[in-house]
């Protein structure tokens, strides 16, 4: 069976070099609906597939936003960590230095 392509897996992704569907043998000619023709058909395949092929994209590129987003957040809690880090100890210098300062004062 030398089958070109299908709708699930094209031979080409480019919907202009798609082959256009043919009607099916099994059924009588002229059975398809008005609103269901091959032209529209075609279109609506060629629709699909290009917002098929947008879709991981966007996917892609959502999820790297929020990767950002959460690792820029992750920055700022260790930024803010060790400011507070560095704030007691400041604290407890100060209080050192005003216990030294005070012995000195009594003796």
């Amino acid at each position: 069976m030398n089958t070109v392509g299908t709708i699930d897996r094209p031979l080409t992704h480019d919907p202009k070099k798609q082959a256009p569907m043919k009607p099916s043998t099994s059924e009588p000619a002229g059975s398809a609906i008005p609103d269901f023709t091959t032209t529209g058909a075609n279109a609506s395949r060629q629709n699909r597939t290009r917002e098929m092929q947008l879709i991981p994209e966007a996917l892609a590129r959502a999820h790297m936003h929020e990767r950002l987003h959460e690792a820029e957040r992750e920055r700022l809690a260790v930024r803010l960590a060790s400011a507070r880090r560095m704030q007691r100890r400041a604290e407890r210098a100060s209080m050192r230095a005003r216990r030294a300062l005070a012995m000195a004062v009594m003796h």
